[in-house]
């Protein structure tokens, strides 16, 4: 008859419950996998393949029991790193939407919009666009091979253990937040430009014709040529999406080292 002893099955189940919470924590906020289309049996099943690939590799869990005090708090930090390291990719995906925005408002497609269920509200529908063609670029770059990566990386450089985590890495999390208003506007700012040389050309042509109806033609003049170069300007994007991403990844590796308790 077999028997497995109290501190055998509490070894077996922090090696694979604490492991499997940090990973889980990235694929519920991580761009792709943590999207609301993908269902959370495919999350959760993919957590746990994961996790059986990488827990034989992992160094020696802390002598905790799963339930104490001390367990749940463990399992509350890998549940933050998850969390922080998926974070940061979210706020590049976030960035692009944001550029997005900008462009369409000043497309005059303040109108065109429709219900996203990522972000359970209205959302332009360039900004859906640059979305959509962020996500291809993400994948064609395998950066969510790369994103795995650097989370079954961290459990050798931020190894699980019962000491708290460095509040500086939470602090980098929220410093890269700004990246959604500064990248974003980079992003836009040649369509700004040509659109405000438009609108200042449509200006001047209204003081010189006061008879004409600006109202009328200055919006169809507006969406033709934010329509016209967004075309010329698109095959741009896709290297500037590709470098924002790797600086995503880059970025969520240096969270992890500032996580590490002092």
């Amino acid at each position: 008859m077999i028997s497995f002893s109290d501190a055998q099955l509490n070894a077996w189940l922090i090696g694979f419950i604490w492991p499997l919470t940090r990973i889980l924590g990235l694929l519920m906020v991580t761009p792709v996998f943590g999207h609301r289309a993908v269902p959370a049996r495919v999350k959760i099943g993919l957590g746990i393949f994961i996790t059986l690939i990488v827990s034989p590799t992992l160094p020696p869990m802390p002598g905790v029991g799963l339930g104490s005090w001390h367990g749940l708090f463990i399992l509350v930090q890998q549940f933050l790193i998850g969390l922080a390291i998926g974070f940061i990719m979210r706020v590049v995906f976030a960035a692009v939407e944001a550029a997005g925005e900008i462009v369409g408002l000043q497309m005059g497609l303040g109108f065109a919009s429709f219900f996203d269920p990522q972000s359970a509200g209205q959302t332009l529908v360039l900004s859906r666009f640059f979305n959509m063609l962020a996500v291809l670029v993400f994948l064609a770059v395998n950066a969510h091979l790369l994103l795995l990566g650097v989370l079954v990386d961290s459990f050798q450089s931020l190894p699980i253990s019962p000491q708290p985590l460095s509040t500086a890495g939470f602090h980098n999390v929220a410093a890269f937040g700004t990246t959604v208003f500064a990248v974003g506007l980079q992003l836009a700012l040649p369509l700004i430009a040509i659109l405000l040389m438009t609108n200042l050309a449509l200006g001047i042509l209204t003081r010189s014709a006061p008879q004409l109806n600006i109202f009328a033609i200055g919006f169809p003049i507006t969406l033709g040529v934010g329509l016209i170069v967004l075309d010329i300007t698109l095959p741009y994007f896709a290297p500037q999406f590709e470098q924002l991403i790797q600086n995503g990844i880059k970025a969520s590796a240096m969270v992890i080292q500032t996580l590490r308790p002092q």
